[in-house]
């Protein structure tokens, strides 16, 4: 089987689906890998390295696509990007399938088998393979830097001849990988740090990393499944909004980590929130790519309001590239070991894995959810 990889359109994508070191275990199980021209350079992969390891470098973008049985991607494809495919191809992408409803519809018109790296199901043996809990961990981390620099005041505290410095406040939102991530990186740089989640179960690994956990008494536990969180009932959500106001007027920097699959994230802070913070404070909102958990977010984009920076951009991974490709082609490498045998494809459709990450296969849509999704009318198309 031959892999495609390609060089990402979008200017701030650094990242690179498969690193050169991964190109000879992929050839060990009869996987070939080409790439075009340039795929890796922004993840500072030369051509030259991948062929190093027994990687073909195409002549063009529309040769390595032709070419191959199976394309990469690490952004979700556009539907011209879908077009440029040929019909029977196989894709291996993060696509939202319950919210880009009109790619995945023109995913299964042009007969593509497609993996979505982003519904690969959250369990033990899926672990190798989590594409979304290796690219938070670099989200959360670089959130938290970013913070810093904006800041105009220290994160840890300082013991000076000008007298005692104190620590920044840090108020993490969502204790998940990313959340967990900033959480570790801010107690490094020396900031007092709080978290709020609506699981109960994720206090203990927040105190673990030396945070103190925001409790609102007398919600529900909101744990659902695959780590990820309920929606909360109406009374349960005024609360954690008042828990929240509370400790976000006292914060230096909030980083938003909240997200619903296949939902808008959820809102946090809201803009009296926003005007209620100390002037120079920061917000950096790794939901913006689903509008965000801070209702004055604008994806894509750094604002300030009321005198917060809040910053939305798209690219928090990317800050990374290097290792955040790294982990990506080590997910990716896992997964395609899973899911093929000498060198073909091999879908066991009824097997947990390939059930929870195929969406479409033979020309129909054939998870679940995705049609569900379809039916319900809701979503749209990446642009």
């Amino acid at each position: 089987m031959k892999v495609a990889v390609l060089k990402e359109a979008l200017d701030i994508e650094r990242r690179v689906p498969i690193v050169p070191e991964s190109v000879k275990r992929l050839s060990g199980k009869k996987i070939e890998v080409a790439i075009e021209p340039g795929a890796g350079e922004r993840a500072l992969s030369s051509d030259a390295s991948y062929t190093a390891e027994g990687a073909t470098v195409a002549a063009s973008r529309s040769d390595v696509i032709s070419a191959a049985d199976l394309i990469m991607r690490i952004r979700t494809p556009s539907l011209e990007d879908v077009a440029a495919m040929k019909e029977g191809q196989a894709l291996v992408a993060p696509l939202l399938p319950l919210v880009n409803t009109d790619l995945v519809k023109a995913l299964a018109a042009r007969k593509i088998t497609t993996f979505a790296v982003d519904a690969i199901p959250r369990t033990t043996v899926a672990q190798m393979m989590d594409v979304l809990s290796s690219q938070a961990t670099c989200a959360g981390y670089h959130a938290v830097l970013m913070a810093a620099a904006a800041l105009p005041r220290f994160f840890p505290m300082f013991i000076t001849a000008a007298g005692t410095i104190a620590p920044a406040t840090a108020l993490i939102l969502g204790a998940g990988v990313a959340g967990l991530s900033a959480i570790g990186t801010a107690k490094r740089l020396g900031a007092r740090v709080e978290a709020f989640d609506v699981r109960k179960v994720t206090k203990e690994q927040v105190e673990s990393l030396g945070a103190k956990f925001v409790e609102v008494e007398g919600t529900e536990d909101a744990a659902a499944a695959g780590g990820y969180a309920k929606e909360l009932s109406l009374d349960a959500k005024k609360k954690q909004s008042e828990a929240i106001a509370k400790h976000a007027a006292k914060a230096d920097a909030i980083i938003c980590t909240a997200l619903i699959p296949g939902r808008r994230a959820p809102i946090l802070i809201t803009k009296e929130m926003v005007a209620s913070m100390k002037p120079g404070s920061v917000i950096v909102d790794l939901a913006s790519e689903q509008q965000g958990n801070c209702e004055l977010t604008e994806p894509g984009k750094t604002v300030v309001k009321h005198g917060v920076t809040i910053i939305g951009s798209l690219d928090f991974p990317s800050h990374v590239a290097i290792h955040a490709s790294q982990m990506y082609s080590r997910n990716m490498e896992k997964l395609l070991f899973h899911l093929t045998k000498d060198g073909a494809l091999k879908l066991e459709r009824d097997e947990e894995i390939t059930k929870g990450c195929l969406i479409t296969h033979g020309g129909e849509i054939v998870h679940e959810k995705s049609k569900e999704a379809q039916s319900a009318g809701k979503g749209g198309a990446p642009s």
